[in-house]
């Protein structure tokens, strides 16, 4: 166990014991580094505070106003604050075996994310954040695919396997798991930061570049770019997640009431996202953009046979994905 881990966990246990507010004055603080006009955060908003009203108030602060972006588990467990929209990758740096949620080819799509979550493989998982951090997950919130956006055009290069991708230079972020992804892909795999794919892109110093459709429009890689394949290599994830001392101050109603107005602003959420990704390939093809669906079982048994045995699957605990993949399509 780090020193981060093991400080938290400590922390946690002195926290824990109980929240600081009177049961019929509950403030529920949420930190999050989104916008108010983020999906997420419109769906808490809309669906989730007044469902709640009235035994709570939802507090939201956007832009890490109120906690720096990375340190919201750690303010929950220590106490200083109620609520956060946390990603897998947060979680895994304490504990790694969620680093399986945010691996290629895991999560099929946005309702495979609610059946992983709502099964009892997840049990465990859930158990261990509430344990050792204070930390309780409510209900998992769709963010978004992530695809292949190239400079080729389709006559050029088709892509519908993992074998098409040999040899093109595909910019994915810097970290090892990133770069691990881009060539389990098949891709040639080369790191370089955001601010500089555009130009990167418009001058053929890479072929291509990964990211959901949202930031392919605001980024404005269409101008640089004729094709997007639709890989959905990535379906990622945030969990509501809320202090379990905060939980545990609830009386049951209140519990079931928090639960459904969870579950209820991720449904919101969800479909919200879906509809915006189904909006934005009109979009991009109305801007001149070939986009079409590879054979996404090729790409799902060939990436994941690259990460099993790997050293990212090495805290994956046995048998889940394999559990995972039957809840699947």
């Amino acid at each position: 166990m780090n020193f981060t881990r093991r400080a938290v966990i400590a922390i946690t246990m002195a926290a824990i014991a109980g929240p600081t507010f009177a049961a019929d004055t509950i403030t529920l603080r949420m930190s999050s580094p989104a916008s108010d006009t983020d999906q997420r955060s419109v769906a808490l908003a809309e669906v989730f505070a007044p469902a709640i009203a009235e035994f709570a108030t939802y507090e939201p602060h956007y832009n890490a106003s109120l906690i720096a972006q990375g340190s919201e588990l750690e303010a929950i467990a220590s106490g200083d604050l109620e609520m956060s929209i946390a990603s897998a990758q947060e979680l895994a740096q304490f504990f790694p075996e969620f680093s399986i949620f945010a691996t290629g080819y895991v999560h099929q799509d946005a309702e495979h994310q609610v059946r992983v979550f709502n099964d009892p493989l997840m049990d465990p998982f859930k158990a261990k954040v509430e344990e050792e951090l204070g930390v309780k997950l409510l209900a998992v919130m769709y963010l978004g695919r992530r695809h292949v956006n190239l400079r080729q055009t389709k006559d050029e290069l088709t892509v519908m396997t993992p074998a098409d991708l040999a040899g093109i230079n595909l910019r994915m972020p810097g970290t090892d798991a990133w770069q691990f992804l881009g060539k389990a892909l098949g891709a040639n795999p080369t790191p370089m930061s955001f601010t500089e794919v555009y130009t990167a892109l418009q001058t053929g110093s890479v072929d291509g570049q990964d990211n959901p459709l949202p930031t392919v429009v605001d980024a404005k890689f269409y101008e640089v770019t004729n094709q997007i394949v639709l890989t959905s290599h990535l379906v990622d994830l945030n969990y509501i997640a809320l202090s379990k001392a905060t939980w545990d101050a609830l009386t049951p109603e209140q519990q079931v009431t928090v639960q459904a107005a969870a579950d209820a602003a991720a449904l919101s959420g969800r479909e919200n996202q879906l509809q915006k990704e189904i909006d934005l390939v009109s979009f991009l093809e109305e801007k001149g953009l070939e986009i079409y669906e590879p054979d996404l079982a090729a790409f799902r048994t060939h990436v994941q046979q690259q990460y099993v045995g790997s050293e990212f699957a090495a805290s994956w605990p046995e048998g889940v994905l394999e559990q995972i993949n039957a809840l699947g399509n």
